[in-house]
Order: structure tokens, then C-alpha cells, then sequence
């Protein structure tokens, strides 16, 4: 007998889409499901495309919040209304493949896993392909083959993408609260990486969402990085998304194992203190050593200049964007 399998769904103010994505989860091959869905106080007609889907298909539960929660808290308030074995994430604009149940619970058994998540097609509006996979085009796949057996695979970064998850209820004690320290971890993110720790992650290649990007995505596929033409631009973001990262970390400490704690707490000190050094640093360099030495040389070597020393760096960053800017990459 098929285990039953509680698919997530936070929706706000998402008239436009929703119908379809619940639609498509409703013609899944995989039946034993409940679509939890709740709103949060969308202001448009969310709330009636929902009802009249409640209506008609006793698998879907539906709850409308009487109070604005946030992007956060309501993933945290279905997550608590998780009561089957398997539960899955899903965005409100998307469209799934007919066999993405199917096909991730038979992954989770099939590799006894704790968590899988896989690749996705990116599409417009209309449906049309924009990138066949995004995992190559934010240049995720070659760190998910790197660190899929380890938390590092979420650690340094967030390869986790929160629509393609299917995890175990009994990790989700290990998950909540979630954090609402930076927005740079957002709530995938933090679900990989606990899962990561306590838990046995898998990677599925193939793509069972079209991921829309519409423009008024939570999160897409927006390179913020690829806008700035100056490495100080850059050195910036970088080290803020690293203080938001290793600060919620550290804020959390107790949630991690022992050496990781030493490990959270030394990265934040160093990334602070980077923050000081506008110029040239050298000072620390083993902390830098120990997040980054597995990484291949040019990564290393092209992160360590960007952060520490950015004056050198400065010509051939500039030299650098010209050239992808002819490319047409920029």
C-alpha cells in the first residue's frame, strides 16, 4: 500500500497561478496525499480558488490564517500540521509533472534517504523553458556531487531548492523553529542543512517542476551578484549573505553537534572581522582554510581575493566583467 504523503502549500495573494499548481498536484500518478494549504491573508482571490477546490477534493485541507503570519511562520504552521510519515514542500506558482510524487517517494526508499531534492526546469509565465536546469545554470550540480554525502552540501551554501523536497516527519523536531535571523537563510535552506546533519540527504537530476519565474518570485533565479560591476559591490553582498548565514548559525548553536558549534562560531568571528579589513588580510587565514579547503583551487583562490584582499583584485574583476559583459553574460 502506497504511505500517504502530506504535500505543503503556503499561498498569499497568488490568483494568477495557484489554480494551476493544484491542479497539477491533483493529477498526480501518486493518490495517497493530503494538500494542507494555508493562506495567508492574500488580499486578491486566493482565498476562493482555494475554497472551491476544498470543496470538491477531500484530500485537500485548507486553513485561512486570520492573521498575517509572513513567508516564515506559515511554512512553520504547516509543517506542525505534518501527521503522515512523508510530507512534501510546495511553491503556489509552479507546475508539477504528473509523476513528481511518484518518482520522490520511490527516491526516498530507493536510496534510504531522509531528504531528497532534485533539479528543476525554469520556465516564463507562459510555461516556456528559459534554463533546462537550474542546478547548472546557479551552478549548484557540481557542489551536490561534490558534498551530497556530507552537510556541507548546505553548509557554505544553500543547494536545497525547498519545492523539490520530499523529507521524514521525525526530522522536523530537529527543524523547528525556524530561524528568522537573516533573510539569506530562508527556510529550505535551514530544512536541508538540520536534515543534512541528523540525516541522510539524496539528489534527483531529473526535473519534475516547471519553476515559473514571473517577477514576483519569493526566490528565483535572480543572480544578484551578476548586477554589480565593482568588486567592492561583491566583497559586500558576500560577506553580508556570510554574517546572515554564520550569524543564524550561532544564534542556533545549540541545535548543532559539538565540533560544528566551534566551527559556526569561528566562521562568524572571522567574517566580522573581514568586514574591518577594507584592503589587504591576512589574518586568520586557517579559519578561511578550514571553510574552503575542499573547494577547487580557482574557487579558493577567487573567493580568498574577492574577501581579503580586494585592492589587488580590483583590475582583474573589472578586466573580468568586461568581458562577460561582451559575452553577453552580464
Amino acid at each position: 500500500m502506497e504511505e500517504k504523503v502530506d504535500i505543503l502549500l503556503a499561498t498569499y495573494n497568488g490568483e494568477k497561478y495557484v489554480a494551476e499548481q493544484i491542479e497539477s498536484i491533483l493529477n498526480q500518478t501518486y493518490k495517497n496525499f493530503n494538500l494542507i494549504i494555508s493562506d495567508d491573508c492574500s488580499k486578491d482571490s486566493t482565498p476562493d480558488v482555494l475554497k472551491k477546490y476544498a470543496e470538491k477534493d477531500k484530500r485537500i485541507i485548507l486553513y485561512l490564517q486570520s492573521q498575517n503570519l509572513g513567508v516564515v511562520k506559515n511554512i512553520e504552521f504547516l509543517l506542525k500540521q505534518v501527521k503522515s510519515e512523508f510530507y512534501m514542500l510546495s511553491d503556489q506558482d509552479d507546475v508539477w509533472l504528473k509523476e513528481k510524487v511518484e518518482k520522490s517517494v520511490e527516491t526516498l526508499k530507493r536510496k534510504n534517504a531522509d531528504l531528497v531534492f532534485g533539479d528543476l526546469e525554469v520556465v516564463d509565465q507562459g510555461l516556456n523553458t528559459i534554463y533546462p536546469s537550474f542546478g547548472d545554470f546557479m551552478l549548484l550540480n557540481k557542489k551536490i556531487e561534490k558534498y551530497i554525502n556530507s552537510y556541507k552540501v548546505n553548509y557554505l551554501y544553500n543547494c536545497v531548492t525547498g519545492c523539490t523536497v520530499i523529507s521524514k516527519k521525525k526530522f522536523i523536531e530537529k527543524i523547528l523553529p525556524l530561524p528568522t535571523y537573516s533573510r539569506f537563510l530562508i527556510h529550505d535552506y535551514w530544512i536541508g542543512l538540520m536534515v543534512g546533519i541528523y540525516g541522510r540527504l539524496a539528489y534527483m537530476p531529473e526535473k519534475y517542476i516547471k519553476y515559473r519565474q514571473h517577477g514576483d518570485n519569493q526566490v528565483g533565479t535572480n543572480k544578484i551578484s551578476h548586477g554589480f560591476d565593482k568588486i567592492e559591490q561583491v566583497r559586500t553582498h558576500f560577506i553580508n549573505v556570510k554574517l546572515g548565514v554564520f550569524g543564524t548559525y550561532v544564534e542556533n548553536n545549540d541545535r548543532f553537534p559539538k565540533d560544528i558549534q566551534k566551527l559556526n562560531t569561528e566562521a562568524y568571528e572571522y567574517f566580522k572581522m573581514v568586514e574591518r579589513k577594507k584592503n589587504f588580510n591576512f589574518r586568520k587565514w586557517n579559519i578561511y582554510h578550514k571553510l574552503y579547503k575542499t573547494e577547487n583551487f580557482k574557487y579558493y583562490m577567487m573567493n580568498f581575493v574577492i574577501m581579503n584582499m580586494p585592492l589587488l583584485g580590483k583590475p582583474v574583476f573589472a578586466l573580468r566583467y568586461k568581458i562577460l559583459k561582451l559575452l553577453k553574460k552580464r
